[in-house]
């Protein structure tokens, strides 16, 4: 295990019958049980401002997830300042950029991790245009496919301060969970960021409040 992975903290996976974890582990149950009539297979995972938690919080919803026993997928979208490959360890030389300018498809870019049930296609080289990526009928054919293939998808994107393509992404999932830092986000970003969520197709099926040393979530 790398120490970038210690420091960034899996959680779900490393301390789980810590307090923290047993809250993912809770908010996998929310979701599931808010959705459980609809085949929500595709979740993004979003955040107002950035330095929130978001791709933590995606990354232990993920393992929670494949604890359970589930097939799941982790698709970076972060095309500006991606961490999962930092998080589980995995090359980025190729990935999701790589795929969405043509040259590949899922099963090329789908690796495995140390944690059962769970692969991660990681954001691939800074490609000059994400938001043209991220909005294209390559970026639909990608989540056909994770969905076909893969019992839930866990979507980590951008910070909606930072550009639009965490709005993109959302857009194009089933539904979105929003991570909200104590003491650092504004109540005014929390607002604007589910006011724009849910003014286009969003569903907003949760939001993990995230501060040092403990989680909540809400429904």
């Amino acid at each position: 295990m790398s120490r970038w992975m210690r420091k960034r903290g899996l959680i779900a996976a490393q301390n789980p019958k810590s307090a923290a974890a047993d809250t993912y582990r809770r908010l996998k149950t929310g979701i599931e049980w808010s959705v459980r009539d609809e085949g929500m297979k595709t979740i993004a995972v979003a955040s107002a401002e950035p330095g929130e938690g978001k791709s933590t919080t995606s990354s232990n919803i993920a393992v929670a997830y494949a604890k359970a026993g589930r097939r799941v997928l982790l698709l970076d979208t972060d095309l500006r300042s991606p961490v999962q490959h930092q998080i589980f360890d995995l090359p980025n030389d190729a990935g999701l950029s790589t795929a969405l300018a043509g040259r590949g498809e899922l099963d090329q870019f789908a690796r495995r991790t140390a944690y059962p049930n769970l692969q991660v296609v990681c954001a691939g080289p800074l490609p000059p245009n994400p938001s043209e990526l991220l909005d294209s009928e390559a970026m639909d054919a990608m989540l056909d496919a994770a969905k076909a293939r893969f019992d839930i998808v866990i979507v980590d994107t951008t910070s909606m301060a930072a550009a639009s393509d965490a709005m993109i992404v959302a857009d194009k999932c089933d539904g979105a969970v929003l991570v909200i830092r104590k003491g650092k986000t504004s109540m005014d970003a929390v607002l604007k960021a589910k006011e724009t969520l849910s003014s286009g197709r969003v569903r907003v099926v949760g939001a993990v409040f995230n501060r040092r040393g403990a989680l909540s979530v809400s429904r």
